[in-house]
């Protein structure tokens, strides 16, 4: 037997309010909390908004950069710095944060929800 899960689209905001380099923080139907962020040059990515570190609800505060080319955002908290695309703290190989998938419908930013 072969599970198939389908991806549920939550709206988040309208992307012209999210300005570049900034991320907005919402909460899906699991009470859970994900970060959207938008880059300088207009791509979106989505973490979990919760810094492993701390466990505060932060991640979505943080600075938006690139390290080595990489997007990243820096956690308020501790500094530490998470890769955008893959969700790794690029500071502590053992800590990480879940991605989640994210797209534009319609001028809306929505996040995929499992």
């Amino acid at each position: 037997m072969t599970a198939i899960l389908e991806t549920t689209w939550l709206s988040v905001c309208p992307l012209d309010v999210l300005p570049s380099e900034h991320g907005v923080a919402a909460l899906l139907p699991d009470g859970s909390q994900v970060a959207v962020f938008r880059t300088h040059d207009d791509r979106l990515f989505a973490l979990d908004n919760v810094d492993p570190r701390s466990g505060a609800g932060v991640l979505a505060r943080g600075i938006v950069g690139d390290r080595a080319g990489d997007p990243v955002v820096s956690s308020p908290m501790h500094k530490q710095v998470y890769c955008l695309a893959t969700g790794r703290c690029l500071d502590d190989p053992v800590v990480s944060v879940r991605t989640h998938p994210v797209r534009v419908v319609a001028g809306t930013i929505q996040v995929g929800c499992p």
